[in-house]
């Protein structure tokens, strides 16, 4: 089991997101919900399109952090 991390931003109308790890990885949604959903699903689509391809399946190497300062 891999976990990619996916980044979501909220656009005019719902979501949209993509994973660093995976060039050309996006979706979108109505809702957070959603759009997790739905790149759980773009992520496995991308991951079996690699292998069809014979291609090979990068590694998750992006991570996150988040920081504080003063505003």
């Amino acid at each position: 089991m891999m976990q990619y991390l996916i980044l979501i931003e909220q656009t005019e109308t719902g979501y949209s997101a993509y994973s660093p790890d995976l060039p050309g990885c996006v979706s979108t949604g109505a809702t957070r919900a959603e759009i997790e959903q739905n790149m759980r699903e773009a992520v496995a689509f991308h991951l079996d399109g690699l292998k069809l391809a014979g291609l090979e399946i990068p590694p998750p190497t992006t991570s996150s952090a988040y920081i504080e300062v003063a505003a």
